[in-house]
């Protein structure tokens, strides 16, 4: 097999660019200077006491946590009812209902926040923290349905036939022998969930109506130049939780797949 030295290369530049600007943050996060630039002039921690102070953060850090626990829990049981019916049953028109629930993977979010604000405002709903749920679960949803069918294909279908076989009914079957096997798969899920709903800007922005929110707390600071090396700090700390996250996450997507016997084909890490 040839070997292809400039594939390499574009590999190392694409990674660089993607993931050197996130190299950078903590750089300036613990630097004495306040403004943004090379070269750096001292090891400071004080920007991070400046965040911690802050009261709007944290009623803002409140709001998406409300946000996102809600919408890990309900997108992941959305997902795990998705998944278990589209890979065990079939169904009239599965095709397109698992299509259209999947769609807005791959549907710009700005088109997806207006048409919801759309809608919500034709049906009267107040802009709130509920609809920023509703959105935030519109997206994420999806992604839990992808989990939860890679975690449920990878299941020996005779064990269920067997437990039903002995006896067993379907509930009990799902409740003692399903769900313990999907576990990984049903943990991998919320943690992924979790992690995009607290992240996300753009549908929180339109549906949130001013209501203190983390994404649209840290833009909006990025206004005023005093507050830059704050909100560079609170960055940091995001990105080395949410690294903590996926991590944990794709140790428990893996930790399903050799539970059951399967092959791993590759994950979040």
């Amino acid at each position: 097999m040839t070997k292809a030295p400039g594939l390499k290369t574009y590999a190392i530049l694409y990674l660089a660019f993607l993931y050197g600007p996130i190299l950078v943050l903590p750089l300036f996060a613990f630097n004495d200077k306040a403004v943004v630039s090379f070269p750096l002039s001292g090891f400071t921690t004080k920007w991070f006491g400046e965040m911690w102070a802050d009261p709007n953060l944290w009623k803002a850090l409140k709001n998406s946590l409300i946000i996102s626990l809600s919408v890990a829990t309900l997108s992941t049981v959305l997902g795990l009812f998705a998944a278990r019916s589209s890979v065990r049953y079939q169904w009239p028109f599965k095709a397109p209902v698992m299509g259209f629930i999947m769609l807005p993977l791959v549907l710009p979010e700005m088109i997806i926040a207006m048409s919801l604000l759309i809608v919500l405002m034709a049906l009267g709903i107040p802009l709130s923290i509920f609809t920023v749920i509703l959105g935030h679960l519109l997206i994420c949803t999806p992604f839990s349905v992808a989990l939860m069918t890679s975690a449920f294909q990878s299941l020996d279908r005779s064990l269920e036939e067997a437990a039903l076989d002995l006896g067993e009914t379907p509930a009990s079957t799902f409740r003692l022998i399903i769900l313990p096997l999907v576990m990984p798969g049903i943990l991998s899920s919320f943690l992924i969930t979790f992690t995009i709903s607290i992240d996300e800007f753009i549908v929180a922005n339109f549906l949130g109506s001013g209501q203190p929110i983390l994404s649209v707390y840290i833009f909006g600071q990025f206004r005023f130049p005093a507050k830059v090396p704050s909100m560079l700090a609170l960055g940091t700390i995001l990105v080395g939780l949410s690294i903590c996250l996926l991590a944990i996450a794709e140790y428990f997507r893996r930790r399903g797949i050799a539970r059951i016997g399967g092959k791993d084909s590759g994950g979040f890490l």
